[in-house]
């Protein structure tokens, strides 16, 4: 499945990212970048399962 696959990303708005740019290490910007990552793969888990019920109460009630 594509949902699971584990790509670079680069999600930071473009404030951040000047702030984190300037920073040595760039350790600060990787942390930012995996929570945002993170965070973003709730609302597409409940929008999943939220489909995956709706799909299976109609299936059962046109059977």
């Amino acid at each position: 499945m594509c949902l699971f696959s584990c790509l670079p990303a680069e999600a930071q708005c473009a404030m951040c990212r000047a702030v984190l740019e300037s920073e040595e290490g760039n350790q600060a910007a990787k942390g930012i970048n995996n929570g945002i990552i993170y965070l973003m793969v709730f609302p597409y888990l409940l929008i999943g399962g939220l489909l995956y019920f709706i799909f299976k109460s109609r299936k059962k009630r046109s059977t």
